[in-house]
């Protein structure tokens, strides 16, 4: 087996030298750490990372902990965001699923605790507000897609439903639409209330009243076992003699139900309804003919900017600014038509 003494050997410095650029600790040139790195090379040198764990209070690790997401499609994009930053800033990743079970998420921490993970990443598929089962495990936490509801102090990275949605119903009103129905997704889910705000703040500025807003709730229930009432409420809207002349979708998942119904009493997507989602869950935004209008979760840069934000936690830099909303952007596509009202 390579040791750190034959790494020396080979580089022609002192075994103190090669640990410190293994360890990336300054005072050494850019010259000498360039030859340590190629004797390592050369030599196939694998650091004996439990010994370096001993010799420091840093195991160099991040740990996630997520609910669905590692095992959700589209989701998962946050952990290749954390994975990517982790892999250029040479970190280990340590990631547990929980799914969903509060005995097992008590597990994890303890197991994370005993292992010295360096901080935590807590990962949700869908934005609500949670807190997390960490015991009296005391791990520093950035929260990725959600917020924790009574520990003011753990740092947020989330998506801007708000603002995704503002641009969703504006986008709609530009092309002419003032007839517009609005089917919910579970309320449950922090997201969610934020889209229907943004929603019916904006229609309201465009002098739209309640009258010209249909609005139906569409899946209710615990996260990952919800009641889908979708293709009824959507149809329940499209058989009315004054009809929407567009409905927006809770979700790109949700839209899947709308197109159907749309379809099933005979209607053309964009010429009779114009659908537009929320998320770009680009198996079904793509998939759908036409595709789907939306707007897209920054679900890689959630991932990309928790892991930068809980290095500069573990750093000491504390910032100001607990919650960091990331924006959505909106994806046009070919779902909506102008409004033959307008």
């Amino acid at each position: 087996m390579v040791s750190i003494i034959s790494v020396a050997k080979a580089a022609g410095v002192s075994n103190k030298t090669v640990s410190r650029v293994i360890n990336g600790e300054p005072y050494v040139t850019e010259e000498t750490r360039e030859r340590v790195e190629k004797a390592i090379r050369d030599l196939g040198y694998i650091p004996n990372m439990a010994a370096r764990l001993i010799r420091s209070s840093r195991s160099n690790t991040f740990g996630i902990i997520t609910d669905y997401v590692s095992t959700t499609p589209y989701s998962v994009d946050i952990v290749r965001g954390i994975q990517d930053w982790a892999n250029a800033n040479g970190k280990t990743i340590l990631m547990a699923n929980t799914g969903g079970s509060i005995e097992r998420e008590a597990e994890v921490w303890k197991m994370f605790q005993s292992h010295r993970i360096d901080g935590v990443l807590y990962v949700t598929m869908y934005r609500r507000t949670v807190d997390p089962e960490a015991g009296d495990v005391q791990i520093p936490t950035v929260m990725i897609n959600c917020r924790s509801q009574t520990n003011e102090l753990l740092p947020s990275i989330e998506p801007d439903d708000y603002q995704g949605a503002q641009d969703l119903t504006r986008y709609l009103l530009d092309k002419g639409h003032r007839k517009i129905g609005y089917i919910r997704l579970n309320p449950i889910l922090l997201g969610a209330e934020l889209r229907l705000e943004a929603f019916l703040k904006t229609t309201r500025e465009f002098g739209l009243t309640e009258g010209d807003l249909a609005i139906k709730l569409g899946m209710e229930g615990p996260v990952g076992s919800e009641n889908n009432y979708v293709f009824a409420a959507a149809t329940e809207m499209l058989i009315q003699k004054d009809r929407p002349t567009a409905i927006m979708s809770g979700n790109d998942e949700m839209a899947i139900q709308i197109y159907i119904a749309a379809l099933s009493l005979g209607l053309r997507i964009p010429e009779d309804i114009s659908i537009v989602g929320f998320d770009d869950f680009r198996t079904v935004s793509m998939a759908l003919k036409p595709e789907l209008t939306t707007a897209a979760l920054p679900y890689y840069d959630l991932g990309l900017t928790g892991a930068e934000r809980l290095n500069t936690l573990l750093q000491g830099n504390k910032s100001d600014r607990p919650q960091w909303v990331l924006p959505c952007k909106l994806i046009e596509r070919g779902s909506v038509s102008p409004s033959a009202c307008s």
